[in-house]
């Protein structure tokens, strides 16, 4: 079901460019207390968990997992607002760190990327069987978002959140990344590539990934897009034949037609991160999946709101508003 969003901009932030950055403008500072979790996993490497509160043994209380988009963290101020909006709903939320994510280099050659789902499903599983009386629901935003919807879409009727929230998903991954690469969109492409490169050279520091890249010194420094270094690092980090197989393979398009568990994804139609084609059609769903279309919003935005430069984050109330509605 595709249905047109009753989101408002801000009168004084109809622009999209402003949209996508005015949270980090106006919530750089903003507070979000939380524990970590550290799970050593099977293969030898680690994925940490934030916790709004660390749950307790026979905890009841609703569990909202939170996945972040390329290149985020627990410092993202989307991920804070959405934990903070979760606490306030009584819930416990708890944030993923994809591996390499957060400053912390992991410890294996492969890190996360925008199909890898055996993380989310190994810590949906863990949260599954510790917390069992505990309903599970999962928001991802942008990355995240795609990875939940490959996920959902995988696991059918054997997912265990029982609603879930796809913010801005890429959903047409080489559409996306050429879009990016043109116009005003060139300055968030240099934005997330600059944190790109400086995490695989810390990585570099810690694992000896040459064996997996067909590459050298020189055309590592001359990486100038998001395409070029999919297809020279992403893709043969994580078995891929090149960038285009990456894409054509972990685009969540694709697995909507099975989604068996409520899924709601939030689009803009100004978002400067990704073009029309990321949209899915009717025909692209199955009847557990709500595309909900705004005309403004930028990416990951949605700040509505009267009050001059106070900012009201539609997204957060909506997201669980959504989750709420299947508590049951």
């Amino acid at each position: 079901m595709i249905i047109e969003s009753h989101f408002k901009p801000a009168w004084w932030l109809r622009n999209r460019h402003m949209q996508t950055i005015w949270q980090k403008i106006e919530r750089r500072k903003l507070k979000c207390p939380t524990s970590t979790q550290r799970l050593e996993l099977p293969d030898g490497d680690f994925l940490d968990l934030h916790w709004t509160e660390l749950p307790k043994a026979d905890e009841n209380r609703n569990i909202v997992l939170v996945l972040h988009g390329l290149e985020g963290s627990i410092n993202s101020t989307y991920a804070r607002g959405m934990l903070n909006a979760i606490r306030d709903k009584g819930d416990l939320g708890v944030l993923l760190h994809f591996r390499s994510c957060g400053g912390i280099a992991n410890r294996l050659p492969r890190a996360y990327h925008s199909g890898e789902t055996s993380d989310l499903s190994y810590i949906a599983n863990y949260l599954h069987t510790q917390y069992p009386n505990s309903a599970l629901f999962a928001i991802g935003f942008s990355l995240g978002g795609n990875v939940l919807c490959k996920y959902a879409g995988e696991q059918g009727s054997y997912n265990p959140f029982k609603a879930s929230v796809a913010i801005c998903p890429p959903l047409n991954l080489s559409a996306s990344c050429q879009y990016i690469m043109k116009g005003t969109s060139k300055i968030y492409q240099k934005y997330l590539l600059d944190m790109m490169m400086d995490n695989i050279a810390r990585k570099m520091q810690r694992v000896d990934i040459s064996q997996y890249l067909k590459i050298d010194a020189h055309s590592f420094r001359n990486i100038k897009t998001l395409w070029q270094f999919d297809d020279l690092i992403t893709a043969p980090l994580h078995g891929f034949k090149d960038a285009e197989d990456y894409y054509r393979r972990s685009a969540g398009m694709q697995f909507l037609k099975d989604v068996e568990r409520p899924l709601l994804i939030l689009q803009a139609k100004d978002d400067p991160f990704l073009c029309d084609s990321c949209i899915p059609t009717t025909n692209d769903l199955s009847h557990k999946v709500t595309v909900e279309v705004s005309n403004k919003g930028g990416h990951v935005g949605y700040v509505g709101g009267n009050k001059l430069f106070k900012g009201n984050y539609w997204m957060e109330q909506r997201a669980l508003q959504f989750i709420h509605n299947h508590v049951y």
